[in-house]
């Protein structure tokens, strides 16, 4: 039997409203033993945060249980003994790399630059002193903490992610990023590596993301019509092995599947 992947939003709750029967989906996980992980491309919340965020919808979970952009490229870092680094990732979040010694001077030397979602603080400087950094260690590896285009708000509206960002610091830079997040390989890999499993099942709200990312990567992948999912994804030449009303079907489909 497979270990189930969880995405967070868009699957167990959107904005401040958790998905009804989300709840009740995992807990059936828990008591019948199914291995499973959170994953979140979110760099602007520790995992501490994100275990309080699911108790608040009635979700029981350890910090162990999520991974996260910032757990992966930590494991990504200390597998190639990678330790001088540059952080551009909200304050929440620095504290993942504690482990690490951290740069900040565009003209010091470092073995990577580590790009996360910083919001509205992107600005013309910010950009440009993370170009600096770059053009000034060629040898660096630039760590992208997910290539996600957009998310959803709790209003609806749709906004720019991480991966604009990271696709342009490429381009500047004449470098391919690492992307340690959601849709790259390396991070469903990662999920791998921490449930000692190979058979997984994704269920997410992103045909791309989520869904093409899982599959390219050998896994199941269900698709719900939550969260950013829209009507037109399905036309998209992309074909997830479910697609799922919410994510309060899931363990109807589990037991009819396996």
């Amino acid at each position: 039997m497979p270990a189930m992947l969880f995405d967070l939003d868009g699957v167990l709750y959107e904005g401040d409203r958790a998905i009804d029967g989300a709840a009740d989906a995992v807990r059936w996980f828990v008591d019948n033993n199914i291995p499973h992980l959170f994953l979140t491309n979110t760099t602007s919340r520790p995992r501490s945060a994100l275990v309080d965020r699911l108790a608040g919808y009635g979700i029981h979970s350890r910090s162990d249980d999520f991974l996260t952009p910032p757990v992966a490229a930590c494991q990504w870092l200390q597998e190639k003994k990678l330790k001088r680094i540059a952080l551009f990732v909200p304050e929440q979040t620095a504290g993942e790399f504690s482990g690490f010694e951290l740069h900040s001077n565009e003209n010091d030397t470092v073995d990577a630059v580590i790009i996360g979602d910083l919001g509205e603080q992107w600005d013309f400087t910010t950009m440009n002193h993370v170009f600096h950094l770059l053009v000034n260690n060629p040898q660096a590896e630039l760590i992208a903490l997910g290539m996600t285009r957009y998310w959803q708000t709790a209003s609806g509206q749709l906004q720019l992610d991480v991966g604009p960002m990271v696709k342009a610091f490429e381009y500047a830079s004449d470098r391919e990023a690492v992307v340690t997040g959601k849709p790259a390989r390396t991070f469903f890999n990662a999920a791998r590596q921490l449930l000692g499993m190979d058979e997984l099942v994704m269920i997410g709200d992103d045909i791309r993301g989520d869904i093409e990312a899982a599959q390219k990567a050998g896994l199941k992948a269900i698709l719900v019509r939550t969260g950013k999912f829209r009507e037109s994804d399905l036309d998209l030449g992309i074909r997830p092995d479910e697609v799922l009303d919410s994510v309060a079907e899931l363990p109807t489909w589990w037991q009819r599947a396996f």
